[in-house]
């Protein structure tokens, strides 16, 4: 089997699309696909086993877009010739769409998973498009990385086919003993970007009201973006001298900072699937997050966390109940995520095989 990854951002860039196709290229290539990767992303080495294609321009911020990207995608896909492609498509995702564009005028089996929450304005955004330019008639596949995910692209385009392609993980990779201090606190751990749609801020906020009613947390935020400046003026003015903010982490460091938290807090309202939430519960950390996102593919309430809307009562009870906490630490590291790569494979190669179907289907009318 051929495949093609056509993706707006990729490596040396982190962030949940990066790391989850970079994944995905490995796992395929593991199975003895044949894996090439077409992105906008510029500068970085060509990882092992399997091709990068980067059609990139240098732009400010490396913004991760080129103006002629369907010419080149054309070349790309005629010259390989693959028999499927995957576009991996955020909330505005132009050269994603550019790949799914050339890949339906070829007649190529397409799938765009979507790896964003789409908002009341996206969701408009996409409901023009698919009138203006009709992909939902068309043979392409659409998925998504979450059940949250997936309603919300159903109510942007009524009647449309969407299965759920979720993000994967490799549990060994992140079950490792824990290595937490006898001192009396509480470690509350959340990692991800810094950005204003993951609300950092409102983090900050609930450890220090959980804190008021707590008394022995300590927090680390780990991750990098445009809300760490106004973080540590946060911290600063309401002098807090026990949250800490490492700045970006590596996998090996991210390891090492979830085998000493107690609790994981990920305050995101619309999260489309939470790869560091994921990774937590898989290294048995306690979860507390927001109901209605994709955590709540892999988190349940009361099993492996708590889904609830009030963080700061999720924090303080897990905080006090050290019995729950060990109960839910001890279930995370004995069961497997709904969400290893053996099923995120057999996922995607059932939207392969239905786009394939509908592929057929279309030309055989011609």
């Amino acid at each position: 089997m051929s495949i093609i990854h056509v993706t707006d951002c990729f490596l040396p860039r982190l962030g949940g699309i990066e790391v989850q196709v970079a994944g995905l290229a490995d796992a395929q290539r593991g199975a003895g696909e044949r894996v090439h990767v077409v992105t906008a992303t510029r500068q970085a080495e060509r990882p092992p086993g399997y091709e990068v294609h980067r059609v990139a321009m240098r732009l400010p911020w490396n913004l991760p877009v080129h103006p002629r990207a369907g010419k080149h995608i054309d070349r790309i896909l005629a010259e390989l010739r693959p028999e499927v492609v995957y576009a991996h498509v955020g909330a505005i995702s132009p050269f994603a769409w550019s790949g799914i564009r050339a890949a339906l005028r070829l007649g190529v089996p397409t799938v765009a998973v979507v790896h964003s929450m789409w908002d009341p304005a996206v969701r408009r955004v996409y409901r023009w498009l698919d009138r203006l330019e009709g992909w939902t008639r068309t043979p392409l596949m659409l998925a998504a990385v979450s059940t949250a995910a997936a309603d919300r692209m159903r109510a942007a385009l009524p009647g449309a086919e969407v299965s759920v392609v979720p993000n994967g993980i490799t549990p060994v990779r992140w079950r490792g003993a824990p290595d937490r201090r006898p001192d009396g606190t509480v470690h509350v751990v959340s990692v991800g970007r810094l950005a204003p749609r993951k609300q950092p801020m409102k983090l900050l906020e609930v450890l220090l009201e959980a804190q008021d009613k707590v008394g022995n947390l300590r927090a680390t935020i780990a991750g990098a973006g445009p809300e760490m400046a106004a973080m540590r003026r946060f911290l600063r003015r309401n002098h807090v001298d026990w949250v800490s903010l490492p700045g970006r982490l590596d996998r090996e460091a991210i390891g090492r900072l979830l085998a000493s938290a107690d609790v994981f807090v990920n305050p995101t309202v619309a999260e489309a699937f939470g790869l560091a939430t994921l990774e937590a519960r898989t290294a048995g950390v306690p979860v507390v997050a927001l109901p209605g996102t994709g955590v709540a593919d892999f988190v349940r309430d009361g099993v492996e966390g708590v889904l609830t809307h009030d963080l700061v009562g999720g924090i303080v009870r897990l905080a006090t109940d050290p019995a729950e906490r060990r109960r839910m630490a001890e279930h995370n590291r004995a069961t497997e995520p709904p969400c290893t790569w053996p099923r995120v494979l057999e996922a995607l190669r059932s939207c392969r095989e239905r786009a394939e179907g509908k592929t057929r289907e279309v030309a055989g009318r011609r």
